[in-house]
């Protein structure tokens, strides 16, 4: 079997989640107002989400499919490596868009 490892994926996760941090610095939304909170919260959103993935997948409802784009890294079956980092994404960018929108509420 020819496994090909491409990372295109993981950088460009990798490359948004710090234009989030850019972003976040610059506007001072959440990471830079208060770490621990931050950081505490986007932990329990990636957790529940990799619940509801493990779940999905010993459903046999989600599976990894074949794509040149994914590393072939596996976190567990049909849970590659990727999907963490889409994850923290996700939930690093809806706390960012809350803070966002709660912040502009209160001026």
């Amino acid at each position: 079997m020819n496994e090909s490892f491409s990372f295109v994926y993981l950088f460009v996760l990798l490359v948004s989640i710090l234009g989030l941090v850019g972003i976040d610095r610059k506007q001072n939304l959440a990471l830079f107002r208060s770490p621990l909170p931050t950081v505490i919260s986007v932990g329990i959103a990636v957790i529940v989400f990799l619940i509801w993935d493990i779940i999905g997948i010993s459903l046999g409802i989600f599976f990894r499919g074949s794509t040149p784009f994914l590393s072939g890294l596996l976190l567990g079956p049909e849970l590659p490596l990727e999907e963490l980092f889409f994850l923290i994404l996700l939930s690093y960018n809806t706390l960012l868009a809350y803070q966002f929108f709660a912040l502009k509420g209160k001026k």
